[in-house]
């Protein structure tokens, strides 16, 4: 038998899917506390994969990541919804494609 340690937090059914080929896997439920430390490490792995790839597979990895965060910090998507849109509404969005180069103060 051959073994390859992970340590990473997976989607649910990744168990059931490596087992249905036969294989054994070692898991467990985390508490809140550490579900919520391994959320906020899955979110940076996700963004990475979405950088090196730019895919639209990989971003939807990484929204399904942050809807795990939302619901886990006692959120709901229509909260977080409403902030983005009360952002918008008062700082913009990022249609227009602007890059702030320098702020030159006039004191």
């Amino acid at each position: 038998m051959e073994s390859t340690v992970y340590n990473k937090l997976v989607r649910d059914r990744i168990p059931e899917l490596i087992e249905s080929d036969g294989n054994i896997c070692v898991t467990e439920e985390l508490p809140d506390v550490r579900y919520l430390e391994m959320l906020d490490i899955k979110l940076s792995e996700e963004l990475e994969e979405y950088q090196e790839s730019k895919s639209l597979d990989e971003l939807a990895d990484l929204l399904e990541v942050i809807r795990a965060v939302v619901k886990a910090r006692g959120w709901t998507w229509e909260q977080l919804e409403q902030v983005r849109v009360n952002k918008a509404a008062q700082r913009g969005g990022f249609e227009n494609k602007i890059l702030l180069h320098e702020v030159i103060k006039c004191v």
